[in-house]
């Protein structure tokens, strides 16, 4: 019936190197638990959209980036040296790791250095964009799906005269994302089943590109919010997934679950995502549901008028 897919922001440092301070339990346990998750989709066969930040493609570099076009300070935290040194700014053997896995895993983008793609000319997301493709294709790959950096859905014309064919949109606004009562409805309405995850439908945009939309975040209900769920009614995030998954399996539509591989910072948030893996590899072998990356949702589409894409700038 329908489909499930997980997509992962897969970052390290980068995903924070603009903040001020960075958090460092989720940064010095990023590598660790990016391989750890490997691991776990291994176990269940459940493969994933890896939306890898194009710097982690490298191996190394100058830290300088002289020819992109974004502001001078945009780089200041790139240490310039490589990956056996600074293993939070390189991740070209995590990148391999995600091919060599069992699971058939898709690596798509997450833009070269975690740019908020609202915030930036078309004349960096261009450069951002076509970084990541170069790269992708030195290692004889195709770019056909992106995430963008802390959701900010922007430029969209330029994913799509580089080729790449999807990106995940925005996760529907439910009434229970709204003030008080809707915070107030999750902490008592996700363990119970009060509240209905969504299923979404992707959609082709104006640019010819597909627009899978989130459907739930599997860390968005942390602190002591969750410990106390937890201590009365289990973690409310594994019973919302569970529901999703359910869903997918009997009615149309796709269930889109996302998280940070420098989410799992402790031990019970393994125990969260072998849960609900576990429970997405028993409902997917016994029923008619299928797990999908976000490639595979997009080539669904037939592309019957294909629009010009001409790279914008030198390649």
């Amino acid at each position: 019936m329908g489909s499930v897919v997980l997509s992962l922001d897969a970052e390290l440092a980068w995903g924070f190197h603009d903040y001020e301070t960075m958090p460092d339990d989720r940064v010095g346990e990023a590598r660790e638990s990016w391989l750890r998750l490997l691991e776990l989709l291994d176990d269940y066969d459940v493969p994933a959209t890896w939306a890898v930040v194009g710097h982690l493609l490298l191996d190394s570099c100058d830290g300088e980036h002289a020819d992109h076009p974004v502001d001078d300070h945009w780089f200041e935290r790139d240490p310039g040296t490589w990956e056996g040194r600074d293993d939070r700014w390189y991740g070209e053997q995590l990148v391999d790791a995600i091919e060599d896995a069992d699971a058939d895993h898709e690596v798509g983008s997450h833009t070269f250095s975690h740019v908020v793609m609202d915030e930036v000319s078309r004349e960096v997301a261009a450069a951002e964009i076509r970084e990541c493709v170069e790269l992708a294709e030195r290692r004889g790959d195709s770019l056909d799906s992106l995430v963008y950096p802390r959701n900010y859905v922007a430029h969209r014309d330029v994913l799509a005269a580089y080729g790449v064919k999807c990106y995940r949109g925005n996760q529907p606004r439910r009434w229970y994302d709204r003030g008080l009562a809707g915070s107030a409805a999750k902490l008592l309405g996700w363990p119970t089943g009060a509240v209905s995850p969504t299923l979404v439908t992707p959609e082709k945009d104006e640019y010819g590109l597909v627009n899978v939309p989130a459907s739930l975040y599997l860390f968005c209900f942390e602190g002591r919010a969750r410990s106390a769920v937890e201590r009365v009614a289990g973690d409310p995030i594994v019973s919302m997934a569970k529901r999703g998954i359910d869903r997918a399996s009997s009615e149309q539509g796709v269930f889109h679950m996302w998280l940070h591989p420098n989410n799992l910072t402790e031990e019970r948030d393994f125990r969260r995502m072998e849960a609900i893996l576990e429970h997405l590899a028993e409902v997917r072998d016994t029923t008619p549901l299928s797990v999908r990356t976000m490639g595979s949702i997009a080539a669904d589409f037939k592309d019957d008028e294909p629009l010009p894409r001409e790279p914008i700038g030198p390649r």
